[in-house]
């Protein structure tokens, strides 16, 4: 998914396994992910999409000072989807903690690990609960 404000700007999926770096996108006031291989291209993903920061991630809420989280992981979700005329697009780290995209600093690298699982109609599958390992009995 891409937010709403960057609805003239080219777009494409991401891949697994690719590079991706934060950037403001020319004639909108939006921050997004791109390929430094095609800069004016936004690259979208689905809620879900884990990715890994080269460094603790940064971010501004638009006033003079950055901040950095101290997390390097995370994965892209929504805000408030069904609200419309505002950023929606956000990565939520470990503790349950989220910054918008359009506030990540400028410059930053990170790569695409995952794509959730889709099935076919473009929904996302039922999420998955693992059963817990039986518990081992050693004898001696």
């Amino acid at each position: 998914m891409c937010d709403y404000s960057l609805h003239a700007v080219a777009t494409r999926p991401a891949q697994v396994g690719e590079t991706l770096i934060t950037t403001t996108f020319r004639g909108t006031s939006t921050r997004g992910f791109a390929s430094e291989r095609e800069p004016a291209v936004a690259v979208c993903m689905l809620p879900g999409t884990e990715l890994a920061f080269a460094e603790d991630v940064k971010y501004d809420n638009r006033w003079i000072w950055t901040r950095t989280t101290d997390w390097r992981v995370g994965k892209f979700n929504q805000i408030e989807p069904e609200v419309a005329d505002r950023h929606h697009d956000a990565i939520e780290f470990p503790d349950g903690s989220h910054v918008l995209v359009t506030q990540l600093c400028e410059g930053q690298r990170a790569t695409v690990l995952q794509l959730p699982v889709v099935q076919t109609g473009g929904e996302r599958a039922p999420k998955v609960t693992e059963a817990r390992p039986a518990a081992s009995i050693v004898t001696g």
